[in-house]
């Protein structure tokens, strides 16, 4: 065990030398450290509706039936509708920048109504608008499911209720912890190709090759460093949020998911690495490949940034808990399994 420690903190020291490992560490660093302001810009991106309370979206409306669709617009703070007797005189104001959008309302022989939405094209304020307009016609939806309820002769489908979360909750447990906690574990993959292939490229397999260590050991200690890797900087990142107040329920146990997720990366990196041994060659089937396995895990009951989610805010279920051990399990195999063909066929020249 010696051996492999003395490798793995050989590799830990060479590190340093990376900058593009270093800066990649000191930016998940500083968004971690200063998660609480710059989730008041990402969450901007993420859900637009979110940032719209000091901006009024001013709706031209028209149509025959435009009068229907007025009430529902200046009921709710930050809407304002405009009524136009023809749709021309609507579209004019719009080029002028005078109104943010146009709602024409149409009703056909049925009753039902049709709305042309027309939304600024190439605009800053374009993907606000449009998002506006999504909820607009929303609620009008719903008004006209209640006026209408009592001529129904079937009951339809119920639409879902009204959501009062706040975005920077969903953003913060959904996208910024589940983001902090792998990017680490795509890190890890990526240097331990490099690790690999790179005493290939150098010619400094040999080296080792003469000293007491094993291939099994010169393995295992390169991916002992980087597999600890991305597992302690998850909870350095897990420590800085609940440090600015972001609360982490399940700690340990994301700890674990990141283990066993981080050890199955790094397994894949090292396996490719010795297959291919050329980094370049090496780099981008590792990178191909981990999008692949990464994407299909969506197709199982429950992904890792899913389960992150879930521990995170402390409402994980049986099949949660389940899947962190199946996870680990698998990755325990992988790394079993890599060992033994190393064992056997060596790391050749």
């Amino acid at each position: 065990m010696d051996k492999r420690l003395t490798v793995a903190g050989r590799e830990l020291a060479s590190l340093r030398s990376e900058k593009t490992i270093v800066l990649a560490i000191l930016i998940q660093l500083f968004v971690a450290a200063f998660s609480s302001f710059l989730a008041v810009g990402l969450v901007s991106l993420y859900d637009p509706g979110s940032v719209s309370n000091q901006f009024v979206v001013e709706f031209g409306v028209t149509g025959e039936d435009g009068e229907d669709l007025v009430p529902v617009l200046e009921a709710k703070d930050g809407w304002r509708a405009v009524e136009y007797d023809t749709e021309e005189a609507a579209m004019r104001d719009f080029r002028r920048g005078e109104i943010h959008a146009v709602l024409a309302v149409e009703r056909g022989d049925d009753g039902r109504a049709h709305v042309w939405a027309t939304a600024p094209d190439g605009n800053v304020r374009t993907t606000l608008v449009v998002t506006q307009i999504r909820d607009a016609l929303e609620a009008f939806e719903r008004h006209e499911r209640d006026r209408l309820s009592s001529r129904l002769e079937r009951t339809p489908v119920e639409l879902p209720p009204d959501s009062s979360s706040s975005p920077y909750f969903g953003f913060t447990y959904t996208v910024l912890i589940p983001l902090l906690t792998f990017l680490p574990v795509f890190l890890s993959g990526s240097v331990a190709v490099d690790a690999i292939a790179e005493e290939y490229d150098r010619g400094t397999l040999e080296l080792l090759r003469v000293t007491p260590l094993t291939p099994t050991d010169i393995v295992d200690g390169k991916m002992l460093a980087m597999g600890i890797l991305a597992p302690v900087q998850a909870g350095a990142w897990l420590a800085l949020l609940s440090f600015n107040g972001t609360q982490i329920a399940n700690p340990v146990e994301i700890l674990l998911l990141v283990t066993g997720l981080s050890l199955a990366v790094v397994t894949m990196g090292a396996a490719t690495a010795l297959a291919f041994r050329e980094r370049k060659q090496s780099q981008f089937l590792f990178s191909m490949g981990v999008l692949v396995v990464f994407s299909a895990t969506y197709l199982l009951p429950e992904s890792p940034p899913n389960a992150v989610a879930k521990l995170a805010i402390g409402s994980p279920p049986t099949l949660t808990h389940a899947m962190v051990g199946v996870y680990l399990v698998i990755s325990a195999v992988g790394f079993l399994a890599l060992r033994r063909v190393v064992g056997r066929r060596g790391l050749g020249t």
